[in-house]
């Protein structure tokens, strides 16, 4: 158990920058979602990009690029937003671009010497012979209480000036604000619960993070021969082989839909043994209310939900890891 906790607590979200890549530990992680339109009322301080109303509160946006006096380009419809939470308050983080869900070994974890409260990167670490740079939430916050600047540069103008654009992230915020509505008429006070959503063919799944080891977007599979059809083959995760299941085919659903040169896995950890997912497109990270969630099953697909006026069905991990037809071995 306590080899679990300690690869929880190191459990980190990783995403793309500008040239570089950064790291939150997934525990501070509330959601992922496409930009939306921000509010932006007047010239903010403290490197503010926007304020977003979420889940009832006003919560500031930044791009962590104005601490590190970083170029800021430009932001499209395809930014992704991180909302981050520490014990006192919740902000969003923009990114380029999601990566994965990685744990990182604490042996490969380099601390900077001499940093402060103001320094936001407190470490660095060695991922796939690429450097990422491990973000250090609570620097934020401090930030964000602290002295009052302002950045010389047109924020506004960072974001789409055409009307598509703007359209798209007008809707994205609309739909922040239905979802919040709703919870507030639900109450808003149940435990919740902590999922990552996938596609498989034109379906929406979705598996409590509490299971998930590690999400990568981009797998080298190999293909082993005289396995059942469900066995896309084996892969090989930093010296450990672990099963490939197609979850699709394992599933028993229909051909895929679209074609897709990616090879994006779930990895998943369950009763001491771990297989990866093969998947057809890897969505959001979120959280949802326990009562939002509808019936229990004992079957491959134990429940479902609601979010964002989707519907999204809920696997039942256990019932996969205990099926006869999975034989796990010790490669």
């Amino acid at each position: 158990m306590s080899n679990y906790i300690e690869q929880k607590k190191n459990t980190h979200l990783y995403f793309e920058l500008g040239k570089n890549k950064y790291a939150i530990n997934s525990n501070n992680v509330l959601e992922i979602m496409k930009l939306p339109a921000l509010d932006y009322p007047q010239r903010l301080p403290n490197n503010i990009i926007g304020l977003l109303k979420y889940n009832n509160f006003v919560i500031n946006v930044v791009d962590i690029r104005f601490y590190l006096d970083i170029e800021v380009t430009p932001y499209s419809v395809n930014n992704e937003l991180l909302i981050v939470k520490t014990d006192e308050t919740i902000f969003g983080i923009v990114t380029d671009k999601i990566s994965g869900i990685v744990p990182f070994e604490s042996s490969k974890v380099d601390t900077i010497p001499f940093v402060d409260s103001k320094t936001i990167i407190d470490a660095i670490y060695k991922h796939k012979n690429e450097t990422v740079y491990i973000i250090n939430i609570f620097s934020i916050e401090n930030l964000l209480k602290g002295t009052i600047h302002s950045v010389n540069i047109d924020i506004p103008s960072l974001y789409p000036q055409d009307e598509t654009s703007k359209h798209i992230m007008r809707a994205r915020t609309q739909n922040i604000a239905d979802k919040s509505s709703l919870s507030l008429m639900s109450g808003g006070l149940h435990s919740k619960r902590k999922f990552i959503s996938f596609n498989l063919n034109e379906g929406s799944y979705c598996i409590m993070l509490d299971y998930v080891k590690e999400v990568l977007k981009d797998t080298p599979i190999t293909n082993v021969p005289g396995t059942p059809e469900f066995i896309e083959g084996i892969m090989n995760l930093r010296g450990d082989y672990i099963t490939v299941l197609n979850l699709r085919k394992f599933l028993g659903m229909s051909k895929q839909v679209q074609a897709n040169d990616k090879k994006p896995v779930i990895i998943v950890s369950c009763n001491d043994m771990e297989l990866a997912f093969l998947i057809d497109k890897i969505n959001e990270l979120f959280e949802i209310q326990e009562d939002k969630i509808m019936g229990s099953s004992e079957s491959y697909f134990a429940s479902e939900f609601i979010y964002n006026k989707m519907p999204y069905t809920i696997l039942n991990i256990e019932k996969i890891f205990t099926d006869k037809r999975i034989i796990v071995t010790d490669m």
